[in-house]
């Protein structure tokens, strides 16, 4: 038996996306762009896609643009945001703890001649409101935040950020990661006041290499690459089919069961906070998760990654930061301020719909049997 507690890497495909998947492969495969029976069946198909995530956002399927991931979406916006600000507002406002494709996006922004400030995260692991009023400038034009941090679960006020940003600064465009907050809070990029939100399917049980790029009415992002004129000429080439109607089918499926699938998570999260205190009394609670599906853990004194290697032989799979760190050390945990000891001995557990209390359980005693074994070796 495999328990899969690291969701926040990549989710399990669901039934509805696979399908989705495999007929667009085999039965409905023509291009979009193409003029005859097959090409126009795909574009139809593609135009049901973009409504049907558009629903689940509570957006305008005009101002959906489809993208390789989370990644390439927040490339576009913040190099897009950026071009559109070069004149006059250069100044951008990000924080240490973000997804390296905004923090190391924004490090390039500043080999380029922007000023980027980066903001700390606090011991909840978010960012406040005064913080970014406190770094606000007049020619400030963009501001970066993720609603849901992928390692700690913490959640960021984008709507409050937005609505001071923009009171003050009405000029400064606004940005939000999504990814981890899609399909696990609730949010529409309206009630966030974003003027870019990016998402991406394989965090809500749809197919890996598909994702979108919200873009409010009336912003036209510049065209970084040249091609043709598929998503409006913003993203030119042909449109990855098969995986944007595995994204469409997920997130339907996951609009359907929203509710019930965040209380699952809720409850097995709640289970695994009370369970591993009393298992592991040296244990520690990493920063204050309100997401559902995410909780840091951290056994001081151990190495994280020999624990994951001894869950791992007992078919459980765990992270120690987000996956795209490749084994670094998390440079979200040292940007709260946490300890040497803390961030090396950190593991993070991530849910999902599929996630069980069974699982959970014999989670609990397997990371208490690898810890005391570890405890025998080092004595």
């Amino acid at each position: 038996m495999t328990i899969y507690f690291d969701n926040a890497a990549t989710t399990k495909p669901c039934p509805e996306a696979v399908e989705a998947v495999a007929r667009a492969l085999t039965e409905d495969y023509g291009n979009p762009s193409s003029g005859h029976v097959l090409g126009r069946r795909a574009a139809a198909a593609l135009r049901e896609a973009r409504e049907e995530i558009a629903r689940t956002l509570s957006c305008d399927a005009a101002e959906l643009l489809f993208t390789s991931g989370g990644t390439e979406g927040d490339n576009m916006a913040l190099r897009g945001a950026a071009y559109l600000q070069r004149h006059r507002c250069r100044h951008i406002i990000t924080s240490e703890a973000e997804h390296d494709a905004v923090r190391k996006t924004c490090q390039a922004l500043q080999s380029q001649g922007y000023e980027v400030t980066f903001l700390k995260p606090d011991r909840s692991g978010a960012i406040g409101v005064s913080q970014v009023l406190e770094a606000l400038r007049e020619d400030t034009g963009l501001v970066s935040l993720m609603l849901v941090n992928n390692e700690t679960g913490a959640v960021t006020d984008i709507a409050g950020i937005a609505a001071a940003v923009k009171g003050r600064n009405p000029n400064a465009l606004i940005h939000s990661d999504c990814v981890q907050a899609f399909l696990k809070v609730p949010f529409t990029p309206k009630k966030l006041g974003a003027d870019l939100v990016t998402v991406s399917a394989h965090k809500i049980h749809g197919p890996k290499g598909v994702g979108a790029l919200y873009v409010r009415k009336g912003l036209r992002l510049p065209c970084l690459v040249t091609g043709g004129g598929q998503e409006g000429g913003v993203r030119p080439g042909t449109e990855p089919m098969p995986a944007i109607l595995g994204f469409a089918a997920a997130a339907r499926a996951g609009r359907e069961t929203f509710a019930e699938d965040v209380k699952r998570m809720v409850d097995i999260k709640q289970y695994l906070m009370d369970g591993l205190g009393a298992a592991l009394p040296g244990l520690r609670l990493i920063g204050e998760s309100r997401a559902p599906h995410i909780l840091s853990v951290s056994l001081p004194g151990y190495k994280s990654e020999v624990l994951m290697n001894l869950l791992d032989a007992r078919g459980i799979c765990v992270s120690k930061s987000s996956a795209c760190k490749k084994g670094a050390r998390s440079h979200v945990l040292e940007a709260m301020g946490e300890s040497a000891e803390t961030v090396d001995g950190a593991i993070r557990i991530s849910l999902s719909r599929y996630s069980t209390m069974e699982e959970a359980d014999i989670f609990i005693r397997e990371l208490k049997a690898a810890s005391e074994t570890l405890r025998v070796k080092i004595r």
